[in-house]
């Protein structure tokens, strides 16, 4: 059974920087075509925020966090991870890490198989 296990948020000053990481287990094989992260704030809809092809380490991002966060993976450790630089108060939100078994449009949910529980990520003014 696949599991996906997110790490790395807390609590952070605006301007400040928090890396999550998403450790990938449960599979054989251990090849994913696509993982990214989600992102979901209080009273609002699930957003994409950042993906990775896992062969070609192509990435794609939102335009929120474009310039700011960087997607990053480690093959050898089936991880994926999100450096989170110069934050805002409206980065605040549960972040979610999601693994696809097939490539499809990077930003939609639907391409997703996989979730993890989530990791809170709160920025103070």
């Amino acid at each position: 059974q696949v599991q996906l296990a997110e790490s790395g948020g807390g609590l952070v000053q605006a301007g400040g920087s928090l890396r999550l990481s998403c450790a990938a287990s449960g599979r054989t094989d251990s090849v994913y075509a696509m993982m990214g992260w989600f992102r979901q704030a209080p009273g609002k809809e699930r957003e994409f925020v950042a993906a990775i092809l896992w062969r070609f380490g192509s990435t794609y991002y939102s335009d929120s966090v474009k310039g700011r966060f960087t997607i990053s993976r480690d093959n050898a450790r089936n991880t994926v991870y999100l450096q989170m630089n110069s934050l805002k108060p409206e980065d605040t939100a549960v972040y979610y890490c999601a693994a696809a078994d097939y490539s499809g449009p990077y930003n939609s949910e639907r391409t997703y198989n996989y979730w993890g529980q989530g990791t809170q990520v709160a920025v103070s003014s």
